[in-house]
C-alpha cells in the first residue's frame, strides 16, 4: 500500500543513517518531498522562520526554491548591464554580510567554471525608481559578471548560461555548508577550541534536492566527489538527505558514499543507506532500499566509456572510469591488485596501467579534467575497453532506465 509524502518524509526522519541518497524520477515529487521533511523538523509558527535568522533553525535545505531566489534583470531598455538579482533572504545574507563569504563564493564558482569567469556583488547604492525617486539597493542583492579573455581582452555585464548559474548558486550554498561541517565539527564543550559561532547549534539536518539539474558531465562528476568528501567530514551528528532524477550523479555518489573514511570514523555500513522513490498509480508514494541492480556503478560506466569511444570524446575523467571498473570488479573476483585484470589484455600491461595512473589522477582544477586527450591516450582506452568487455564478459549497454539490456 502507498503512502503519502508526509508519511515517507517522517521514515526518513526516523532514520538514524548520517545520509541517506534517494533516487527519484522527474515530476516523482522531490521537492513537495523536502518541504514536507522541513515541515516535520521545523513546522510552521515554530521559531523556524526566515526572521529569525540562523541561530533556531534546525534544518537547511537546497531545492527548486533556493534557485527561485536567483533572477535575472536582463536590461531590456539599454540591454547592456544584465544583473543576477537575488531576494532578500536569511542564508545569503549569513554568508555575504555577516560571513563575508564572497571570496569563497567566488573561488568556488571558478572552480566549477572557468577561472576567469568572476562575479561581482554590488556595494549599496541609490537609484531611481520608475517614478524618478531615489531609492537604495542594499548590498550583495545584485550578482554582475565579467570575463577576462587575455591580451586585455575583458568582457563586463555578461549574461551567463544556465549552468553556470546553476553553479553560482549551489557555490553560495556550498559555502555555506562548508561553513557548517568545519563550525559543527568542534566539540562545542571543548576547552581546547571555541567554536566560531553558535548559530549551527540547533542544526539537525541538511537537505539537498536536484542540485545538478544544469550542470554538463564533467563538472557534474567534480561536483559529486566534492559533495560527497564533505560530508564524510562531518563527525557532529548533523545528517544529510541528498535526492537527484541523475543517475550519473546517483552513481557517483553512491560509490564515494560506499568507500570509508577512516579519519572521521564514516562508515558506509553504519552511515549510509540509498533509497529510490516512486508515485504509484493511485497518486501514493513508496520509498524502498536500493541496490546494485537498477544502477550498477561499474556497467554504468562502462556504458559511458563506450559512448566516450562511438562518440570520439574521450576525456581524463574516462580514465577515472575504467580505473573504478577494474578495482570494483577486482574486488568481486578476489584479485590483490585491479592491474592483475590487465595480464590477459593483448598489449603492453605496464603500459596500460602506467597511462591509467597517470590519467585518472585527481585534478584540483576542473579546466584540466575537459581537455582533450593525445590520439594514442585515445586509441590506448578504445581498445582497452573493448579487451576488457571481452574477457570478463561486460556487456556495459543499459536503457533509460539504467538496467542493463
Amino acid at each position: 500500500m502507498g503512502k503519502s509524502l508526509n508519511e515517507i518524509a517522517q521514515e526518513l526522519k526516523n532514520n538514524n543513517k548520517k545520509v541517506q541518497l534517494i533516487y527519484a524520477f522527474n515530476g516523482t515529487g522531490k521537492t513537495r518531498l523536502s518541504k514536507e521533511f522541513k515541515e516535520l523538523v521545523a513546522p510552521k509558527g515554530d521559531v523556524e522562520i526566515e526572521d529569525t535568522g540562523l541561530a533556531n533553525k534546525k534544518i537547511i535545505y537546497y531545492n527548486a526554491f533556493t534557485e527561485d531566489l536567483f533572477y535575472w534583470d536582463n536590461d531590456l531598455v539599454n540591454d547592456t548591464e544584465p544583473k543576477l538579482k537575488i531576494q532578500p533572504n536569511v542564508f545569503t545574507h549569513w554568508v555575504f554580510v555577516d560571513q563575508g563569504q564572497e571570496l569563497n563564493i567566488s573561488k568556488n564558482f571558478q572552480y566549477y567554471t572557468d577561472e576567469k569567469l568572476t562575479p561581482h556583488l554590488n556595494a549599496q547604492y541609490t537609484t531611481k525608481n520608475d517614478g524618478g525617486k531615489d531609492f537604495i539597493v542594499p548590498a550583495f542583492s545584485e550578482v554582475t559578471f565579467s570575463y577576462e579573455r587575455g591580451n586585455e581582452d575583458f568582457s563586463e555585464n555578461i549574461k551567463i548560461s544556465k549552468g553556470e548559474e546553476s553553479c553560482f548558486i549551489w557555490s553560495v550554498f556550498y559555502s555555506l555548508l562548508k561553513q557548517v561541517v568545519e563550525v559543527l565539527n568542534i566539540d562545542k564543550d571543548s576547552i581546547d577550541q571555541e567554536r566560531e559561532t553558535d548559530s549551527f547549534d540547533n542544526l539537525e539536518y541538511v537537505f539537498i534536492d536536484d542540485p545538478v539539474t544544469s550542470l554538463d558531465e564533467n563538472h557534474l562528476i567534480e561536483f559529486a566527489v566534492d559533495l560527497a568528501e564533505i560530508i564524510k567530514e562531518s563527525i557532529s551528528d548533523l545528517k544529510f538527505i541528498i535526492t537527484t532524477h541523475n543517475p550519473l550523479f546517483y552513481n557517483v555518489l553512491s560509490n564515494e558514499f560506499n568507500n570509508n573514511n577512516k579519519k572521521t570514523g564514516y562508515n558506509p555500513n553504519k552511515h549510509f543507506k540509498k533509497l529510490c522513490l516512486t508515485k504509484t498509480e493511485d497518486s501514493t508514494y513508496e520509498i524502498n532500499s536500493s541496490n546494485d541492480s537498477p544502477f550498477s556503478y561499474h556497467l554504468f560506466l562502462l556504458n559511458e566509456i563506450q559512448k566516450a569511444v562511438e562518440t570520439g570524446q574521450i576525456y581524463k575523467y574516462h580514465f577515472n572510469f575504467m580505473r573504478n571498473i577494474l578495482e570494483k570488479t577486482s574486488t568481486f573476483l578476489g584479485y590483490d591488485v585491479w592491474g592483475d585484470l590487465l595480464s590477459p589484455v593483448k598489449g603492453d600491461k605496464e603500459a596500460y596501467i602506467k597511462r591509467i595512473l597517470n590519467l585518472s589522477s585527481h585534478s584540483k582544477h576542473s579546466a584540466e579534467e575537459i581537455v582533450m586527450i593525445t590520439d594514442d591516450d585515445k586509441r590506448a582506452l578504445t581498445n582497452l575497453v573493448k579487451e576488457i568487455s571481452a574477457i570478463y564478459r561486460f556487456n556495459g549497454k543499459q536503457n533509460k532506465y539504467g538496467e542493463e539490456v
